[in-house]
């Protein structure tokens, strides 16, 4: 062979190699991969529209619905979309486009839920037949479907409507059937049916009495105010009232609670017999919480069952719950003990009701035989339902990074297992009808999503699914966790530090803090890459440390650590997370002359007063719909955690940004939406005409036609945005 056959044939050998090389090539990912709304964004396979019917396992798809036998695993064809058309047709109420959405709410009969636009259709799939069909108005809003009683409430503008019948007639600014107390105390909708769907309860709300705050429509021609009821802190707020409605007579009575002024009326239920409505009501100071129990019939209060007070805040998030195997007793949900725990009352009995101290602050009144059932350094999370057979609760528990599926038996208080068995992991689940099976959905640090068939007497789970990890083949940073002190030198905090994937600890990295901070919150946890976000990714392939702490205030750690900010937001937040930055500084590869920081809502709150009050740490920040000032904000989470700016100036003042605004040396960026009906835009513009009148240059952009957060395709803008700010200026 020639020299130049030879080395016609090297070259030709060595293509496949460089080919094989070129496909094996890691990517990296983009912000519309990593970010929601982005056209290739990459999440976890899930399993979609999961349910119960009874006790056998539902797993619908585009075309096919399946019962699964829990015990064996046996899938069993119920129904088809095929089959399911052809009789909505015969029916005139159209087709399916996919069966994810099926409802399964009848656990004794073969029959399902459909919902085509505005029908709600009971089909049974044994006789493929349409056995009710229920059309309601058009512009129905906040719909109630009740599958004991086969109707729907719903609004239509401000006022209530059952089954196409009005049941209020009320001016504008008088709101039934919707949400109250800007959903917080855990409230989400406004319409509460009975158990067997005789009765109705449902929220009135007043809002005539509170300042209307005006927000701007600029999409018309000339730009309309869209007035909002905003009550500020300090402020009149609206005044709510509980009614009760009985469909088959079309009556309406309302409880006789008194003067609602200055009174949160939160965590409704029923009891099983629908004789009694019970709510806890807690006062403007949110320091006392009382359980009521009113008469159904006749709207009068029967007696108080429990109290609980508190010497900084009180904030009752769930309605009791009756024991299915005993009506007489219910599960009520309390942090008196410093943890949100599980107790049992029993209706049948009676107590003085002496005062009691409870933990960390807590005091509380018993007017009822109650019992302690679960106990610990952790915190019940969710109450999944029951186990009548075995007389069990069936609940989920967390404690900083990890959480499981646990069971309390209501009799001896005994639990399935210890909490300090429970791993590093993140768990939601759903059960079923008896409370023998879960179907559990979690994830870890290294597993995107898992879905387990669970036996909860045993605990032993069939996998469902395990979905593969949505960055595979993709360049990855690595992820790590630890402890440190908080500012009080005892309190240990999570953090987690996500480095870049050519991490070399030779070199000197700049950092980015991505804060929250506030309650209700928790940024780093026991789930898929510990919490990790998408643009945490994005950054630290781009060569940045990107770190965050959850600090004392923040949610899953007990009372304590998330009260201990009462009356001054902010502050010792900030001196936890300089904690974060004194540990980062310890760090040989941490450039400590380029730290910034960013973050949303009450994470824009800490972005902007981190830059202002320790400029010689922080060069930049991001910060996303700020609260500024806690006056601006509403009355229920700001006086909750803040007191009025009539009884706590000092607070106010101390933790007002635009008083120190003066103090701004870095870059600052603030972005807010201008329709922002949470944190109102009064919070941006007042912060910015403070840095004028201080001779400091903060950076403004605003997003048009969105409300507290960008949300959508423009979320990937929005990233960018932030992006091209850091590395311009960091």
């Amino acid at each position: 062979m020639s020299k130049i056959g030879t080395r016609a044939m090297m070259l030709l050998s060595a293509l496949p190699i460089a080919i094989n090389v070129m496909t094996q090539e890691v990517k990296t990912l983009t912000l519309e991969d990593l970010i929601p709304g982005g056209e290739t964004y990459r999440y976890a396979e899930n399993l979609y529209g999961l349910q119960w019917w009874g006790d056998e396992w539902i797993k619908p798809g585009m075309d096919t619905i399946y019962a699964v036998e829990p015990k064996t695993g046996k899938e069993t064809v119920l129904v088809t979309r095929e089959r399911i058309n052809e009789a909505l047709e015969k029916n005139r109420s159209g087709k399916l486009p996919s069966l994810y959405h099926v409802q399964f709410p009848w656990a004794n009969k073969t029959q399902v839920l459909l919902n085509t636009g505005n029908k709600y259709i009971a089909y049974d799939f044994k006789t493929n037949q349409v056995v009710h069909t229920l059309e309601i108005q058009a512009k129905a809003a906040n719909k109630d479907y009740c599958a004991a009683g086969r109707r729907v409430a719903y609004t239509v503008g401000n006022n209530l409507y059952v089954d196409n019948r009005a049941v209020t007639n009320e001016p504008a600014r008088i709101v039934c059937g919707q949400s109250v107390h800007r959903n917080e105390f855990g409230i989400s909708k406004g319409t509460f049916w009975s158990p067997k769907g005789n009765l109705l309860a449902f929220y009135r709300m007043d809002e005539s009495m509170v300042t209307p705050y005006p927000l701007v429509d600029v999409t018309a021609r000339i730009a309309e105010t869209n007035n909002i009821r905003y009550p500020m802190a300090g402020m009149t707020s609206h005044q709510v009232k509980v009614g009760i409605y009985r469909p088959s007579t079309g009556e309406t009575i309302y409880l006789e609670m008194g003067d609602p002024t200055d009174r949160y009326f939160t965590n409704i239920s029923w009891s099983p017999d629908e004789r009694s409505l019970f709510l806890i009501e807690v006062n403007r100071d949110q320091n006392h919480a009382k359980l009521c129990q009113y008469d159904a019939e006749n709207g009068r209060l029967v007696r108080v069952l429990y109290e609980e007070m508190h010497e900084k805040y009180v904030e009752p998030q769930h309605p009791i719950l009756f024991l299915p195997w005993d009506d007489t007793k219910f599960i009520y949900q309390s942090q008196r003990d410093g943890f949100n725990h599980l107790y049992l009352m029993d209706l049948k009995t009676s107590l003085y009701g002496d005062t009691q101290q409870g933990k960390s602050g807590a005091k509380y009144r018993e007017y009822l035989k109650t019992r302690q059932l679960t106990k610990g350094e952790w915190l019940v999370s969710d109450v999944l339902g029951f186990n009548a057979k075995r007389k069990e609760v069936v609940f989920t528990a967390v404690n900083g990074l990890s959480s499981g599926h646990y069971t309390v038996n209501v009799s001896n208080g005994k639990m399935n297992r210890p909490f300090d068995k429970t791993v590093e992991s993140s768990h939601y689940g759903t059960l079923s009808s008896s409370g023998t099976y879960l179907i559990d959905y979690s994830s870890t640090r290294t597993e995107a999503r898992n879905i387990d068939l669970t036996d909860t007497r045993s605990f032993k789970s069939i996998r469902l699914l395990a979905a593969r990890n949505p960055y595979e083949g993709y360049r990855m940073p690595s992820i790590e966790t630890g402890t440190i002190k908080a500012a009080d030198g005892t309190t240990d905090l999570h953090y987690r530090l996500v480095k870049p994937s050519d991490f070399d600890p030779g070199k000197k990295y700049p950092v980015i803090v991505y804060v929250y901070g506030g309650p209700h919150a928790q940024l780093i946890n026991g789930g898929w890459q510990n919490g990790t976000r998408g643009w945490d990714i994005y950054m630290a392939n781009k060569g940045y440390l990107m770190f965050t702490l959850d600090n004392r205030g923040s949610s899953n750690r007990g009372l304590e650590f998330e009260n201990c900010t009462f009356r001054q937001l902010g502050i010792e937040e900030g001196k936890d997370q300089v904690k974060g930055v004194e540990f980062l500084k310890s760090l040989p590869y941490v450039d400590g002359n380029r730290i910034g920081v960013h973050g949303w809502s009450f994470g824009g709150h800490m972005s902007t007063a981190l830059l202002l009050r320790y400029p010689e740490i922080f060069k930049v920040g991001v910060a996303g719909g700020p609260v500024i000032d806690w006056a601006y904000y509403e009355i229920m989470y700001g006086e909750r955690y803040m007191d009025t700016p009539q009884t706590n100036p000092e607070g106010y003042k101390a933790c007002n940004l635009k008083n120190i605004a003066g103090q701004l040396k870095g870059h600052l960026l603030i972005i807010h939406d201008d329709h922002d009906d949470t944190c109102v835009p009064q919070h941006t513009l007042s912060f910015m005409k403070a840095c004028v009148d201080a001779r400091t240059y903060p950076d403004l952009f605003i997003y048009p036609c969105h409300k507290h957060n960008v949300s959508g395709r423009d979320r990937v803008h929005l990233y960018e945005k932030i992006t091209r700010y850091f590395e311009e200026h960091l």
